[in-house]
C-alpha cells in the first residue's frame, strides 16, 4: 500500500472534522468528504442544527478544496441506535447512545459506504490514536494525546477491522492547536463552538424529548428509612447520581443521616424498576453512591480477546480519571473490584478497561452500587 490513499472523512460540520480532513489533505491522500445525517424527525426545530451543520460542512470541503457527499443514515440510525435507546430507558437504565452510534453507525453504515466509494481509509475528528503493535500484529486503540478531549472511551467497541481502516488525525493534537489551525487556514466554522448534546437529542431539554416516545408511570420517592418525600414522574427520567430536578428541594433528611446531614442536596441514588420506587440520599458521598465493585456485560475487546492481565483501569463514565481495579471474567462477562469505591455507577453506561493509554474494550454495566436498598 502506498502512502498516498483515498481517505473518506466523515464531515460533522465541526472544526475537529473539518481540521483533520484539512490535514490529510495537506499529507497528499486524496480526501473525499461524507455528511452523516442521522436523525429527521425535528429538521425544523430549533434544537437539531442538522441544516445549519451541513452548510457548514460543505463550506468547509469548499475552503479545502475537496468533494463532498450528503448521505441519509437516519433509517439504519433509527433501527440500531434509537430502538436500542429507548428500550434502555424504558427498562431503567441510562444509555450511552454515542457509544452505539460509533460502532453500528460511523464505523459500520458510513465506512461500508467509504469502502463502495473505493476508500482505503476512513477519518473521523475524534480524539483518539490508533497504532499498530508490531509484536502481536494487532492495531491498538488508544487515547487521544490531549487528556481534556479524549474520546477512547467512545470507541472502545471498535474492532481490529474497523481500525486497521480508520485514521484520527488531530488525535495527535491538543485541542488549542486544533483551532489554531482552524484560524489560520481559515476556515469558516473555526469559531464554531463545540457541540455537547446527544445526536439526535441536541441541545434541547432531556425529558421533554423523553416524553414524546416513553411512557411514564409516576410513582414514590424514598429516603434510605423508607419514608416517602415526593413523587416522581417516571423512572426513565432520572439517572444515578442526579441532582436537579427531584422537585424535593426543601425536604429535610429524618434524624442523622449517614454519611450526609439534613442541609446538603438530594441525589438519586437507585431506581427500583419492580416497585416503581426511586431511592435517594442526601449528601454527594453517601455509601449508596459508592460502589466497590461492578458488574458488566455485552463485551466488546479491541484485540478480539480479554486482556491477560487482570490488574488495570476503568472509567465507569466519560471524563473520570482512570480508576485503579481488579478484573475477574466468566462466561457471560466481567466483574470489576475498585481499589477506590466508584461514585454513581450507573446501569446502561460503560465500564471502559484501559491497560496505560490503550484502551482494551469494556462492556455494558449491568448492576449498580452494592450498599443501595434491596
Amino acid at each position: 500500500m502506498t502512502d498516498k490513499q483515498r481517505v473518506v472523512v466523515g464531515l460533522s460540520g465541526g472544526v475537529d472534522s473539518a481540521v483533520s480532513a484539512w490535514l490529510l489533505k495537506q499529507q497528499g491522500h486524496e480526501v473525499i468528504g461524507i455528511f452523516m445525517k442521522n436523525w429527521e424527525d425535528d429538521d425544523d426545530s430549533e434544537y437539531c442544527s442538522s441544516r445549519q451543520d451541513w452548510l457548514d460542512a460543505a463550506s468547509v470541503a469548499d475552503v479545502i478544496g475537496i468533494d463532498i457527499e450528503h448521505v441519509n443514515f437516519a433509517s439504519e440510525y433509527k433501527d440500531r441506535v434509537f430502538a436500542e435507546f429507548l428500550r434502555e430507558y424504558q427498562a431503567g437504565r441510562t444509555p450511552n447512545p454515542d457509544i452505539l452510534c460509533n460502532a453500528e453507525i460511523k464505523f459500520k453504515a458510513f465506512l461500508d459506504h467509504a469502502m463502495r466509494l473505493g476508500a482505503e481509509k476512513i477519518a473521523t475528528g475524534h480524539y483518539a490514536r490508533v497504532r499498530l503493535n508490531q509484536a502481536t500484529g494487532r492495531h491498538e486503540l488508544l487515547k487521544g494525546l490531549d487528556p481534556l478531549k479524549d474520546q477512547s472511551y467512545f470507541l472502545h467497541r471498535l474492532n481490529q477491522a474497523q481500525l486497521s481502516k480508520t485514521m484520527f488525525p488531530v488525535g495527535e493534537l491538543p485541542k488549542t492547536e486544533v483551532r489554531r489551525i482552524a484560524a489560520e487556514i481559515p476556515l469558516p466554522n473555526a469559531r464554531k463552538k463545540d457541540s455537547t448534546g446527544i445526536c439526535f437529542i441536541g441541545e434541547r431539554p432531556f425529558r421533554d424529548f423523553l416524553n414524546r416516545y416513553i411512557s411514564k408511570e409516576p410513582g414514590p420517592i424514598k429516603d434510605p428509612t423508607g419514608r416517602t418525600i415526593g413523587q416522581h414522574v417516571g423512572l426513565s427520567f432520572y439517572t444515578l447520581g442526579q441532582r436537579q430536578g427531584l422537585g424535593i428541594g426543601g425536604v429535610k433528611a429524618k434524624g442523622a443521616q449517614k454519611g450526609g446531614s439534613e442541609h446538603e442536596p438530594w441525589f438519586v441514588a437507585r431506581k427500583d424498576v419492580e416497585k416503581n420506587t426511586l431511592w435517594v440520599v442526601q449528601g454527594h458521598d453517601h455509601p449508596w453512591l459508592l460502589a466497590p465493585s461492578l458488574r458488566a456485560e455485552d463485551l466488546s475487546w479491541v484485540a478480539g480477546a480479554p486482556p491477560a492481565s487482570t490488574q488495570i483501569a476503568a472509567k465507569t463514565r466519560y471524563r473520570q480519571t482512570d480508576a485503579p481495579c481488579a478484573l475477574a471474567l466468566d462466561e457471560t462477562g466481567f466483574t470489576l473490584r475498585f481499589a477506590e469505591p466508584q461514585w454513581a455507577v450507573t446501569p446502561g453506561q460503560s465500564a471502559v478497561l484501559y491497560d496505560g493509554e490503550v484502551c482494551l474494550g469494556g462492556g455494558v454495566i449491568h448492576t449498580e452500587a452494592a450498599n443501595a436498598p434491596s
